[in-house]
């Protein structure tokens, strides 16, 4: 189906590849990671925050300059820096340690941090979200969003399925959610495959978070090859077509190939080969944005 003239945009996306597929460590493993990625045909690589030196991103990202690559970041947090806990100390934390992930970030020149980062990962409370959660997160995400205007990076929080997180599994919490932490650096990410488990049209969905957009995860239903599983793709870039956006367009695909990183968020079995997902992947979203966008 071919949009209607006065809602097509005539900017295609810049297209990135979370190397989170080979690895979640920073090092110089990744630079012939990303020189194949800058071959085949891709805007810019997204890689992990972890609690590698700055030096390291600094490094990596002076690399990928050299290559002409743009870079993002994603990113979780734990019980010990969870934004939503009952703890001054902890939320007082989690600020820190957002701190720490932005000057990592801005080390490597990125420009967005996507992630769960308003609360800790696969951690639960046993009830439903409460009030005050919502307040303590959008208290620490302010704080971090006022350090990360500094550094020029928006930070874009992101909803999970209800077996990741309990506090923001929709566009509409995270919508809420982003509007209580109230600043211009705090935005939002919409990511497929969670979309997949917890809305109920993906139209709907992206209309609701689209003030506030800023990064979107392209993530099959089962983190194999875009493209290839029940994601309903057409719905994804015509809505994201009408609403023009123009932000990234990052796979985000999983393998068992760093296997501490696999276990620890439940990927049992491999998808496909990560050159083969970055390969098709790139076709695909190539071939739906020439569909959707002027």
């Amino acid at each position: 189906m071919t949009l209607p003239t006065e809602s097509r945009v005539s900017q295609f996306s810049p297209i990135g590849f979370n190397v989170l597929a080979w690895t979640a460590a920073m090092s110089d493993k990744l630079n012939p990671i990303a020189e194949r990625l800058k071959t085949i045909g891709y805007d810019g690589v997204e890689c992990f925050i972890d609690n590698s030196d700055v030096a390291a991103y600094q490094q990596f990202g002076a690399h990928l300059q050299q290559l002409g690559l743009q870079s993002t970041c994603v990113m979780v947090v734990g019980p010990d820096t969870n934004p939503v806990s009952d703890s001054a100390k902890i939320r007082e934390q989690a600020v820190d340690f957002l701190k720490g992930a932005i000057d990592r970030a801005h080390a490597m020149n990125a420009t967005v941090i996507c992630g769960p980062m308003h609360s800790a990962f696969a951690t639960f409370s046993r009830r439903e979200p409460q009030p005050d959660e919502y307040a303590h997160s959008a208290d620490v995400l302010h704080a971090a969003g006022e350090y990360a205007k500094q550094a020029n990076i928006v930070l874009a929080p992101e909803a999970l399925n209800r077996f990741e997180c309990y506090l923001c599994n929709t566009m509409e919490q995270l919508a809420n959610l982003v509007r209580m932490a109230d600043h211009p650096n705090v935005r939002a990410m919409f990511d497929t495959h969670h979309a997949n488990m917890e809305e109920k049209q993906f139209p709907k969905a992206i209309q609701t978070i689209a003030p506030v957009l800023a990064h979107v995860h392209i993530s099959e239903n089962d983190r194999g090859t875009p493209g290839d599983g029940h994601i309903p793709w057409d719905d994804t870039f015509q809505t994201l077509a009408e609403i023009n956006y123009t932000g990234w367009m990052t796979i985000e695909a999983f393998t068992r190939n760093d296997i501490d990183f696999a276990n620890s968020i439940n990927v049992w079995r491999e998808y496909n080969d990560p050159w083969d997902i970055a390969e098709n992947g790139l076709t695909f979203i190539k071939t739906m944005q020439a569909k959707f966008v002027s």
